[in-house]
């Protein structure tokens, strides 16, 4: 379950230290600072345990028994980004990272979307992505709508994931290029009128978030002037 409504996502800085929109790299500094010491020195020895020992090892590699080890010994606010950087540091391919998520928690599965976009250039993680989308776990969804999906999902897949959004109540902020992506579209703005007539003819109200959204459908105006009637 999301319980806050961060700031929209296309300002990179409303999102500091975000394990999905921030680079490995600057990732690690940040978030070591807030650790504290034994912490700090159980992420410094599972980054260069899989550093040293990337591919699989046996029946389990010993970066993914440190995955599952990363909320208990760094606490669950920072496990997000100590998974996303194990998974940097062991150079998961699209198998590894496809292993995890199959048999890996709902917090393993979460790390695993966020790393998609520093892992994997092209679409070949992209069916991770439709399965966190075809479950009912909201902080799924909405890391499957980080910069990967932003990326890659095709436009029907989109729309539809941003009526899942409305309909489940994910905040839109958490949609990565939500205004670039919905600028003119037509068709996303006729599910939108459709999916709120509905809730109106059932007597259920609309979500604030889908007037936000339909906002951002709208193209700009063909002559160049404004809603006023004055040049933009």
């Amino acid at each position: 379950m999301i319980h806050h409504r961060p700031p929209t996502p296309a300002d990179p800085a409303a999102h500091p230290g975000h394990p999905a929109r921030t680079a490995p790299a600057a990732l690690r500094g940040p978030l070591t600072a807030r650790l504290d010491d034994p912490a700090r020195a159980w992420l410094d020895r599972a980054l260069a345990e899989a550093a040293d020992h990337p591919g699989t090892h046996g029946p389990i590699s010993v970066w993914e028994l440190r995955l599952a080890e990363a909320g208990r010994r760094c606490g669950a606010e920072h496990a997000d980004a100590v998974r996303v950087l194990i998974l940097d540091a062991a150079r998961a391919d699209t198998v590894a990272l496809d292993r995890v998520y199959r048999q890996g928690t709902a917090d393993e599965r979460r790390a695993v979307l966020h790393a998609l976009p520093h892992l994997v250039p092209g679409p070949d993680a992209l069916h991770l992505v439709e399965d966190a989308l075809r479950t009912n776990d909201t902080r799924l969804v909405a890391a499957a709508l980080g910069p990967y999906g932003a990326r890659h999902l095709g436009p029907h897949d989109w729309r539809h994931a941003v009526l899942k959004c409305l309909f489940t109540g994910v905040p839109v902020d958490e949609i990565t290029d939500l205004a670039r992506r919905a600028h003119g579209d037509t068709e996303l703005a006729r599910m939108l009128g459709a999916f709120a007539d509905e809730r109106t003819a059932a007597g259920r109200p609309v979500p604030g978030d889908l007037y936000r959204v339909l906002a951002l459908t709208a193209p700009p105006p063909a002559d160049g002037t404004g809603t006023d009637g004055k040049e933009t």
